[in-house]
């Protein structure tokens, strides 16, 4: 769990939210699932600004809203409570993945209220994932009718969304020192033409999560004004909150 900080002004208009980066620490999917629900609620009602969260969870397969994402659980029962892997459903985009420890998941509680484009946000994404990635040694890219990020034909980092009243919630998923056999037990986000591979992985050593969030917190508030405005980004410092 991460000091709390003061958080920074979005912008010098009056007025103007505040933006902030959370840090939930290790959590159980459902738990940061009612986080996300309150962060939500909260947004909408004026009461925090702009806010990147992360997280990493415990064991979970989680399923997304498009049809058949269930049939792609490959293992057993009886293998999934041996393993100590849960199954829950939720309703971002996508197909099913997995979350564990060593993989960095970022939701970003955030208002497009100002562009209502949700497959340029999804885009987005991507660009900020793919941005982290070079800053961390990495040359990673987008693969043509997929979502998410990819080397060739393995998935670094999965990517679903959801929005109430056009603030998003859910997120990216990316696999940094995290255990990649949980990923044998699923056909991840329904591809059956592909594999998936992790920071360590393709770059032999650990990664310090700290490091990485850092390196991705700081491309999302980059990006984050240009992608919203279209034009001059509206840079600023983030903190690091603890959970609720």
């Amino acid at each position: 769990m991460s000091a709390i900080a003061t958080p920074v002004p979005a912008s010098a208009r009056p007025g103007a939210l505040e933006r902030a980066t959370v840090d939930w620490g290790r959590t159980h999917y459902t738990s940061a699932r009612r986080w996300q629900e309150d962060f939500v609620a909260r947004r909408l009602a004026g009461e925090i600004g702009d806010t990147l969260v992360f997280t990493e969870h415990e064991p979970v397969y989680t399923l997304g809203v498009r049809p058949g994402a269930a049939r792609h659980v490959l293992w057993s029962a009886a293998e999934l409570a041996r393993r100590g892997i849960a199954v829950v459903e939720t309703n971002r985009g996508g197909d099913i993945t997995y979350h564990g420890p060593g993989q960095v998941v970022g939701y970003p509680i955030v208002h497009l209220a100002p562009r209502k484009d949700l497959h340029a946000y999804l885009r987005f994404l991507e660009q900020v994932v793919i941005n982290a990635l070079g800053s961390l040694g990495l040359a990673a890219g987008r693969r043509p009718g997929k979502t998410g990020i990819w080397l060739g034909p393995r998935k670094i980092a999965a990517i679903g969304v959801a929005v109430k009243r056009w603030v998003t919630f859910h997120g990216f998923a990316l696999n940094v020192n995290n255990d990649l056999a949980p990923f044998a037990g699923i056909v991840p986000c329904g591809i059956t033409d592909g594999t998936v591979t992790s920071l360590r992985q393709e770059l032999g050593r650990e990664f310090d999560l700290g490091e990485v969030k850092t390196v991705l917190a700081a491309e999302f508030w980059a990006q984050f004004g240009i992608f919203l405005t279209g034009g001059n980004s509206e840079n600023g410092e983030t903190a690091v909150t603890a959970k609720p």
